[in-house]
């Protein structure tokens, strides 16, 4: 497609998104209408009847117990597929209908905003909308609310930006630059790695002198001292601050800490396995009985602590690289005092073969308290058991199996997934599914918000929101190209730091410095004249989706990639129209109807000093419409990670998932393919020798067998490609742990072919089966073949990946091939040597 073509196509879609908005704001204003319409002329509501029996029926003892539980703190063990996410939407559902606890009493926690989102709907549509007024929330969401509140005690602003990943490390590398940090002895990742542990276990870069081991964390201390001063400047925070951050507010100031007390009566907290220090320290302060003053003295509570209750599995805990101690669910009892267990072993989501295999893989754990998960829903089918000959056969393998259930009619794409230890491992089976057309989907692939042009855009809205925010005003202060070069940036940087002001600010001194050439200072006056433009914008309280619409129009950076050949930004163009739709998606549901909620009409009471009116907004549960710049730009930097998930229709055969166990968790599927069982690979190869990781290796194991409804595949290959040779590698101890009573093998390794050859015509020979595609391996040529590319064509490469050519170049020994590999971006190989595939 041209330029001009690319552009009209994207004015098209943007006059199509503006179109739809335009009619939802229609909408909306009618509603709205309607709305007021009835406050002015209120008319009686009737009061839904709380039936409790209805509320509990389907209910197993363990989990009805956990319902009803009255009293002290309780860890409700929830075994896979136990029902976990049904009891903790019926105890808030118990304790507001029948225990008639005031909605805005309640915090429940959970670890992604879709799960949270999830809990509040299901909530709903059992008490109605009295629900609104609960804080259900992540931990991060919820400490932002607290912040957002209370943080000028620690004298920042309320409307301090939140640096994701990406902001911390464009930050922590101006910081290892200007501290002369060797990168390849300090690298930034490694830094604020250990920045991060520094932080997760409440240590502030005052504090944290005492951790210091060892010349090389000396200059990590630097780099901590030095990033978290630019952080306090630019009025910012990261995400390991804003639970740090809440956790010292109420070690600090005491009232604080006890409003909180008094306002939360009821404290719920899911996947309490992967909480970490942190997360651990703000529940003790919230919900703790007595806590170690300055002194060392204990600390009395001014008032009762809330009713807590933690749901979690300790087989189940997998994420100890990202700071989660397993020691928090299994030392609960003794770190709460008067502390009960309730355990639900029985699984509504598994075959019991299914569930056997994972009890016998989970015990070989020592130290784990003892639960074998059970199920009424009969044995179902063996485990499907295949060792292939390569990692390439191994797919070949799974992809025939996927399509002969799809062909019998056993199971659609979307019912099947593939799970391998590391995204490295996803290549063979890309390259099997293309070849045969099965439809797929890699989740953990760039994510939406990741993208360069959402990134710049977003970095647009933060330094028009907030000035001080040096990494967003200086990612785009010359995107798109504006001629502010790297010594104009430079002597803006120099001001800045001479007068330790922020580098936005700087920009508005800039007559102060000497020698900026001409044309220099005229492009830095015009994009402060931007920036004021748009804060004026911001301060007239207009939505945030006119702000993007103009940002991206005024600034330039629509026309660039309008003007662009590059095929690669015709996609960018679609990119930033999608967040245009997110930003007015936003907007349009602030202003959507809320519930009118009369404090005095709602069941329950809070404290006679606690003012409903004043905190609703503070409860998150129906604020005043709020379609600002800030609540945009908050509801972004805390959107969650695992919304990929592909979201296939009930009447399509969708597509097949492709994940890593560790994003696996959480989900389920009626069929489960569980890949690469080999010892190096799973259990991954740093594990063998550590017996704390082998022992979470071990329960990421557990958390794969019991994700699969069904069915059940397990494979290994018996060769692997590592770093360009093959690697032989004995099965994984898992499987040794399966009976064997439980496993059909399809395939096994006395049937082995040289690892050359193709495993589909070994499995024939070996077996009597008729394999799928039992096409034999194509010998490889002595003189390497040059293939023959025009634009257009998709092409593989196998450290790249899929690509499509762009365009040619050159010809014989001489040709080159421009591709775009998507993530891994545009590459220009001499197809002499690459070694490319046309598919």
């Amino acid at each position: 497609m041209n330029s001009s073509n690319s552009a009209a196509a994207a004015d098209t879609r943007i006059d199509a998104v503006a179109s739809a908005a335009e009619e939802v704001a229609r909408a909306m204003g009618d509603v709205q209408d309607d709305l007021f319409g009835a406050v002015a002329e209120p008319r009686p509501k009737r009061k839904p009847k709380f039936d409790l029996e209805a509320l509990l029926d389907g209910l197993n003892p363990p989990q009805r117990q956990a319902v009803l539980h009255d009293g002290g703190p309780v860890v409700v063990v929830a075994g896979a597929g136990s029902g976990k996410t049904r009891v903790l939407t019926r105890r808030i559902a118990y304790l507001v209908g029948e225990r008639k606890v005031h909605p805005g009493s309640i915090l429940a926690i959970t670890f992604t905003n879709k799960a949270a989102a999830e809990m509040r709907h299901r909530v709903m549509d059992l008490v109605g909308n009295r629900a609104k007024l609960m804080w259900v929330s992540t931990f991060h969401s919820a400490c932002v609310r607290i912040l957002r509140a209370e943080i000028s005690r620690f004298g920042m602003n309320r409307t301090f930006s939140i640096y994701d990943d990406a902001d911390s490390k464009r930050l922590m590398q101006l910081v290892a630059r200007d501290l002369d940090l060797d990168p390849k002895r300090f690298g930034v990742r490694t830094i604020m790695n250990w920045v991060s542990n520094c932080k997760n276990d409440l240590v502030d870069h005052d504090s944290a002198r005492a951790r210091v081991n060892g010349p090389d964390e000396e200059r990590f201390l630097e780099a901590y001292q030095e990033y978290q001063r630019r952080l306090v400047a630019a009025n910012a925070l990261d995400f390991d601050d804003l639970i740090m951050t809440t956790v010292h507010l109420f070690q600090a100031f005491p009232e604080v800490r006890e409003q909180y007390r008094r306002r939360f009566r009821h404290v719920l907290v899911d996947e309490y396995q992967d909480t970490n220090h942190a997360q651990y320290a703000l529940i003790r302060e919230l919900c703790g009985s007595e806590l170690a003053a300055q002194d060392g003295r204990p600390e009395q509570r001014e008032a009762d602590p809330p009713e807590l209750m933690v749901v979690g599995d300790s087989d189940q805990s997998i994420y100890a690289f990202r700071g989660a101690t397993i020691r928090n669910i299994l030392d609960f009892e003794s770190d709460f005092a008067g502390a009960s267990t309730i355990v639900l072993d029985q699984n509504y989501r598994s075959t019991q073969t299914v569930l056997n295999a994972a009890n016998a893989v989970i015990t070989k754990n020592e130290g784990r308290p003892d639960k074998r998960l059970w199920t009424d829903a009969g044995d179902g089918d063996l485990i499907v058991g295949y060792v292939a000959d390569s990692e390439h056969d191994e797919a070949q393998f799974v992809a025939g199996e996927i399509d002969k259930l799809s062909d019998d009619g056993k199971s659609r794409y979307a019912d099947c997934a593939v799970f391998y230890r590391t995204n490295a491992q996803s290549r063979p089976f890309e390259e099997v599914f293309i070849r045969v057309g099965l439809p797929y989907k890699v989740v953990g692939g760039v994510r939406f918000y990741e993208r360069r042009e959402v990134r710049d855009a977003i970095a647009y809205l933060r330094a028009i929101n907030n000035r001080d925010d040096d990494v967003s005003v200086r990612r785009i202060l010359n995107v798109p190209r504006r001629g502010i070069g790297d010594r104009a940036e430079g002597a803006v940087e120099e001001l800045a730091r001479e007068k330790r002001i922020s580098f936005g600010e700087a920009l508005r001194r800039i007559d102060e410095i000497n020698g900026l050439a001409t044309r220099s200072a005229k492009q830095l006056r015009l994009f402060v004249d931007f920036l004021d433009a748009h804060e004026k914008m911001v301060a007239e309280g207009q939505p945030a989706d006119q702000i993007l619409t103009s940002v991206l129009t005024e600034s330039g950076y629509l026309a660039e990639l309008q003007g662009s050949t590059d095929p690669q930004d015709e996609t960018r163009m679609e990119n930033l129209v999608e967040l245009v739709a997110v930003a007015r998606e936003f907007v349009a549901g602030t202003v959507g109807v809320e519930a009118e909620l009369e404090p005095a009409a709602l069941p329950g009471a809070l404290p006679d000093d606690f003012d409903i009116t004043a905190e609703l907004d503070l409860a998150g549960g129906a604020p005043e419409p709020d379609p600002s710049l800030g609540a945009f730009l908050e509801r972004v930097a805390l959107v969650a990670d695992s919304d990929q998930i592909p979201s296939n229709d009930a009447d399509d055969a969708g597509v097949v998932t492709l994940m890593t166990l560790h994003t696996a968790k959480g989900l389920e599927f009626d069929t489960v393919f569980l890949t690469g069982l080999e010892d190096g690979v799973f259990p991954h190869q740093r594990s063998l020798t550590d017996q704390v990781e082998l022992a979470e290796e071990r329960r990421l194991a557990y958390v794969g067998l019991t994700r699969a409804r069904k069915r059940l595949y397990l494979s290994r290959a018996a060769v692997r490609a590592a770093w360009g040779a093959p690697q032989h590698n004995p099965p994984s101890r898992f499987l040794g742990d399966i009976p064997d009573r439980l496993v059909d093998w399809r395939r096994t390794e006395s049937a082995l072919t040289s690892w050359r050859n193709s495993s589909a015509t070994s499995s024939r020979q070996s077996s009597g089966r008729q394999s799928w595609n039992s096409q034999p391996s194509r010998p490889r040529p002595t003189e390497r073949e040059i293939p023959s590319l025009a634009a257009g064509d998709k092409v593989l490469h196998p450290t790249f990946g899929l690509g499509k050519v762009v365009a040619t170049s050159g010809a014989d020994d001489n040709a080159k091939a421009d591709v775009d590999f998507g993530s891994a971006g545009l590459k220009r190989l001499a197809l002499r040597y690459a070694p490319l595939q046309k598919l």
